[in-house]
């Protein structure tokens, strides 16, 4: 792959902020794209510590930075430093996308689009009507539990190791969007089709009882737990449970193929990899910050190179 020239004065410095960081393979998908468009950008990751989110949000104002992408943990705790926020990201709860401008900083969330984006370009419907489970209660179960709250689906499960995260979580989307669809039926004329949103979202554990039915009855389970990374770990749930007509996503990208992935193909459910919500949500953030429409393929391709 062709390689940029160099670094100068005049380039352009976007990033992302996590811990850890050293997974993240954000870097070569921008920096691939940028090459493309012909674009003088260059994407750092920075490992950021809880504790040190205020001072790094300063330091990349002051040395000018365009734009910063948010992964764990500061989805959240990074929401007081801004300027701005997009409704959609207030409406989840969580940012991952900050562009900074001499107006200030402004925050959004593009995990929620890249998700549903991820499944168009698969082929897989979203199950509207239907229940769906998803595993893990982080920043980005935020986002995709209000994307498909939005689209349409019956019901939403959440599954967490600490239960109370979890019932906080459904409780706090719950309330965000039964108040959307209050603003809504203010804001539509009385003549207009309402659109269907679910507020039925719920919590459970691991070791609840309730949790094989819940899995085995699902249109669709999201993992969105960062344990698919490492794969010595035994799977969240008992491979019984899956159904073939299940869509299993897992959005973890490294490795592209989790163990989830692996147990879901053998009974012949429908796959989505993380990579392609990656890439979707990212592009979103490219095109914020440059304007310009990235490559997915050439983003896709750079990703898949060892």
């Amino acid at each position: 792959m062709e390689k940029r020239k160099s670094i100068t004065g005049n380039t352009k410095i976007v990033g992302v902020i996590g811990s850890p960081i050293n997974h993240s393979r954000s870097p070569q998908m921008h920096n691939a794209a940028f090459l493309k468009a012909e674009l003088d950008y260059v994407y750092v990751p920075f490992h950021v510590s809880a504790n040190e989110i205020h001072q790094a949000i300063n330091g990349f104002k002051a040395i000018n930075v365009v734009g910063i992408n948010v992964t764990l943990p500061h989805k959240q705790s990074v929401i007081p430093f801004l300027t701005t926020i997009s409704r959609e990201a207030e409406l989840i709860g969580a940012v991952n996308t900050l562009t900074f401008t001499e107006d200030g900083i402004h925050g959004e969330n593009t995990d929620a689009p890249g998700f549903i984006k991820a499944m168009n370009e698969n082929n897989v419907p979203i199950p509207i009507g239907k229940d769906v489970v998803v595993l893990g209660a982080g920043g980005s179960a935020r986002a995709i539990v209000v994307a498909l709250a939005l689209a349409g689906v019956n019901s939403i499960t959440i599954v967490n190791r600490t239960i109370h995260k979890a019932i906080t979580l459904a409780e706090d989307l719950t309330k965000n969007i039964v108040k959307k669809i209050d603003d809504e039926d203010i804001d539509q004329d009385k003549h207009c089709q309402k659109k269907s949103y679910t507020n039925n979202i719920s919590a459970i554990g691991y070791d609840d009882k309730h949790l094989p039915d819940a899995i085995t009855n699902c249109a669709m389970l999201v993992n969105t737990s960062s344990s698919g990374m490492d794969e010595s770990q035994p799977l969240l749930i008992n491979q019984d449970w899956l159904q073939s007509q299940t869509i299993v996503y897992d959005i973890v990208y490294t490795p592209p193929i989790t163990k989830l992935l692996k147990a879901a193909m053998e009974i012949g459910c429908p796959t989505i990899e993380g990579i392609g919500m990656l890439i979707h949500q990212g592009a979103i953030a490219f095109e914020r910050w440059t304007g310009v429409q990235p490559c997915v393929k050439t983003m896709k391709k750079a990703l898949l190179i060892n």
